[in-house]
């Protein structure tokens, strides 16, 4: 970890991924960071570069926003007791990820599933993710997985203690339609931004949730709509698309022909911004330190997508859905980048064309409120280029 946050510059950039659909890249390179926000993006030539406290020489690799994790099940602190794995997070972050998204602490052993237990619980996970971030990672928690009895007030105490999300609908007691609504819109009242299970069931307790139960409850993002494992058949996921306008979650650990089939009617619809990325780990199958760099390379491959608007879907395309202020590059927003260069030997004359290509970038630096996380990444490929500290 290098520098306070209180002003880095990081200049030379190749390429400036902005993490906007509608921009997806920038003329610029150059960026400047103070107190751990955005103060300036553009020319080295136009922008004051002096006086400053850690300055990295990118080297001609491409900048983007830190990438964000729309779909983790964290427990606490960097460990999971899903795969018995420490450092997970830590892992991830050399995977480019500097923000994850709690839908739901459902694997916390001996879970509560009484009223007063899950709100506890919740709240303690909001508490401690906030107070100790894991190598500096952004871990949004405190996701409180419905149960039958609760009621209007339960939702008001727990926006009042500071929980600002709701865990997976349908990995709980609640599986039908018109009392996830109930509770969806109590949650909307109170702020608390809601997802739901979409598919087959994952772990025991957790069942089938189909179309008509997605639709009714009408929650904020629609979870792993390829699946968590098992996709829904191919005509509901069309119809879930079509018939709302909240997000469109694709997930790395889901059914990948059902995530391309989600890109390419979001796509036909005009709605490419309503798709956001996931892993679903630690899962079943394990952690995935490179799922959101991997979930990037397939759509852009196989979804004939542009890899800059590919990684608007793990970027801008989540900040917005999520009200965040993290995953785009525009001045005033939180400074976290993530630097990466084409792999080494891996085909393509770009690092686009090589994501396109269906190959892996690798990860060169991770940017975190302004200061330097992590340097050459122990997961992704090894990087042609590297940025490096020139001065501190």
């Amino acid at each position: 970890m290098q520098g306070t946050g209180d002003r880095l510059v990081i200049r030379n950039i190749g390429l400036m991924l902005s993490g906007m659909m509608e921009q997806p890249i920038l003329d610029a390179d150059c960026v400047i960071a103070e107190g751990g926000r955005i103060a300036k993006i553009g020319r080295a030539d136009e922008v004051d570069t002096g006086e400053s406290d850690v300055v990295v020489d990118a080297r001609g690799v491409t900048l983007a926003p830190g990438l964000i994790d729309s779909h983790v099940h964290p427990v606490v602190g960097d460990y999971t007791p899903r795969q018995q794995q420490l450092h997970w997070i830590d892992s991830t972050l050399n995977g480019g990820v500097t923000t994850m998204i709690s839908a739901g602490e459902v694997h916390m052993p001996g879970r509560p599933k009484d009223i007063v237990g899950l709100k506890a619980m919740a709240i303690a996970a909001q508490r401690w993710y906030e107070n100790a971030r894991p190598s500096g990672v952004k871990v949004l928690a405190g996701a409180p997985v419905i149960e039958h009895g609760m009621e209007e007030q339960d939702f008001k105490d727990l926006a009042d203690a500071g929980v600002t999300l709701m865990g997976e609908v349908g990995l709980g007691s609640v599986k039908d339609g018109p009392t996830a609504r109930k509770m969806v819109d109590w949650a909307r009242k109170y702020g608390i931004q809601s997802t739901i299970h979409t598919g087959g069931p994952s772990i025991p307790g957790s069942g089938l949730i189909d179309k008509d139960v997605v639709l009714e409850a009408a929650t904020d993002v629609v979870g792993h709509i390829n699946g968590g494992h098992s996709a829904l058949p191919d005509d509901q996921i069309v119809c879930i698309c079509e018939s709302c306008r909240t997000g469109l979650e694709i997930v790395h650990n889901g059914n990948e022909r059902a995530a391309l089939l989600t890109l390419n009617t979001a796509r036909e619809l005009k709605q490419l911004d309503r798709v956001i990325l996931g892993t679903d780990g630690p899962a079943g199958s394990g952690v995935q330190p490179l799922g959101i760099l991997r979930m990037i390379a397939m759509l852009s491959s196989l979804g004939n997508l542009a890899a800059e608007s590919a990684v608007c879907l793990a970027t801008g395309n989540t900040a917005r859905m999520r009200d965040l202020d993290v995953g785009i590059l525009e001045e005033g927003r939180a400074a976290d980048f993530v630097l990466m260069d084409q792999a080494q030997h891996a085909p393509g004359k770009t690092i686009l064309e090589s994501i396109e290509l269906g190959n892996l970038p690798g990860v060169g630096m991770t940017v975190i409120d302004g200061v330097v996380r992590t340097g050459r990444s122990r997961n992704t490929p090894p990087a042609q280029r590297l940025p490096g500290i020139v001065s501190v």
